[in-house]
């Protein structure tokens, strides 16, 4: 009767850390989302050296602040205007190809732009060394629009 006892608490226990580590992802996850939401208004508005300073560390190491300029004046100011930007997925990862080791949440938003209305947004926003979001990636993937 003990072993049993013992046995459906242990059980419990295993579901409860479960369901602690299922909703401790999906609160990263909501923080990520709000950070890159935020970040993505600054690159909206044409702010790209703005973006650059809000940036990860790991971002701005990657990248200088005019060679970031250049590539959002040359690459996204020609999409246009917002139109809508819906999420559409999130997943939290700790080791993502090509970056050090951290807690990281890759976030994809199906996008439409005045210029082109079938765009996928990737935004990586990253735990930086003070212990806060910042985004750390940014990639825009233009969608066939013959489909």
């Amino acid at each position: 009767m003990m072993f049993r006892k013992t046995l459906c608490l242990a059980i419990v226990g295993l579901i409860l850390s479960g369901i602690t580590a299922m909703a401790s992802d999906y609160e990263k996850e909501a923080s990520a989302v709000a950070v890159a939401e935020k970040w993505l208004t600054t690159v909206d508005a044409g702010e790209y050296a703005a973006s650059w300073q809000e940036a990860a560390e790991f971002f701005r190491n990657s990248v200088t602040k005019e060679e970031w300029e250049q590539i959002m004046k040359t690459g996204r100011k020609p999409l246009g205007e917002l139109i809508s930007r819906k999420l559409q997925s999130k997943i939290y990862k700790t080791s993502p190809p090509g970056a050090p080791e951290g807690e990281y949440v890759v976030i994809q938003f199906a996008t439409s732009f005045k210029n082109k209305k079938k765009t996928i947004e990737t935004v990586t926003p990253m735990i930086d060394k003070d212990g806060k979001w910042r985004v750390s990636g940014y990639y825009i993937e233009i969608e066939d629009e013959t489909k």
